[in-house]
């Protein structure tokens, strides 16, 4: 696995998301915790996950694997970048003290064998991955047999905007071929792209900056991670939003919960539901409106 990938860095087609994952370590703090805690309950519409099972499919840094093990679950984490799990492992030896109930493994969602180990799942989390694995609807396809029956299904896949999704499959893919030194020449462009228009307004507002101050407090995301992670993010695969919905109905999913882009290219959040659930007192699901 580890060698896999190690290929697939060096000949430019897989981004080291890991190794900028490492680099947010550095900045997570317990605001950007509770960030993550607090997202995570609001789009699950659940107060705890006291005596859940979660498993966090390709769990990048380990925040929302971390945000899950405070939530009261029993957590499964894995992911194919070996300095992704070793990001991971790295939260639960701050955090929950190498608790047992916080497993972390090296592994991919390519990969049925490992999968059909795991057995099921309350809730099968999967944001912002499965467009990276260079084979994004098997992958989705293959995360089926993780939800339990009743149990919850959060994935996040980037939104298909047609040609605008195309020009950034190109600087994604010139990124990750251009030498280490030499990325700057993409990176700085880019954010003047991305964030220019954002920053000049704020300028005209007499409030500089105040976005990028205030970026992913809703996630406990960091903007310049995020950046370097969107423009390095290759392999890199699009769906509309009907598409992932058709797909996971068809399968016997319910749409549960839904928050779209909004028109642009990030990502489309969805949580499903796999068939009827049946509500006990014990349980913590918060009755949807």
């Amino acid at each position: 696995m580890t060698e896999e990938h190690a290929r697939e860095v060096s000949s430019g087609n897989r981004f080291e998301f890991g190794a900028n994952w490492a680099r947010f370590l550095s900045v997570l703090d317990d605001g950007r915790i509770q960030g993550a805690v607090d997202s995570l309950r609001a789009m699950l519409r659940v107060a705890d996950l006291n005596g859940k099972s979660f498993v966090d499919v390709g769990c990048g840094s380990g925040l929302f694997s971390l945000a899950a093990y405070k939530l009261g679950a029993r957590v499964h984490s894995f992911d194919f970048d070996p300095k992704s799990v070793a990001c991971a492992q790295e939260l639960r030896r701050r955090y929950a003290a190498d608790d047992k109930n916080w497993v972390i493994e090296e592994a991919s969602a390519l990969d049925p064998a490992y999968l059909a180990r795991l057995g099921t799942f309350d809730v099968v989390y999967s944001w912002g991955v499965l467009h990276h694995t260079g084979s994004m609807w098997p992958a989705l396809e293959n995360i089926v047999a993780l939800v339990s029956p009743g149990g919850l299904l959060f994935i996040a896949i980037y939104n298909d905007q047609g040609t605008r999704s195309r020009r950034w499959t190109r600087v994604k893919q010139i990124y990750n071929r251009t030498s280490p030194g030499l990325r700057w020449a993409v990176l700085w462009p880019t954010l003047l792209v991305t964030w220019g228009p954002r920053f000049l307004k704020d300028l005209l507002l007499l409030r500089p900056g105040r976005q990028w101050r205030n970026y992913g407090t809703d996630r406990g995301m960091s903007p310049w991670h995020d950046h370097v992670d969107w423009i390095g993010g290759y392999p890199f695969e699009v769906a509309k939003p009907e598409e992932i919905f058709r797909f996971y109905r068809d399968r016997g999913f319910d749409l549960v919960n839904l928050e779209t882009a909004g028109g642009t290219v990030g990502c489309n959040q969805f949580v499903f539901r796999r068939g009827a659930p049946t509500l006990t007192d014990r349980d913590t699901l918060i009755a949807l409106p």
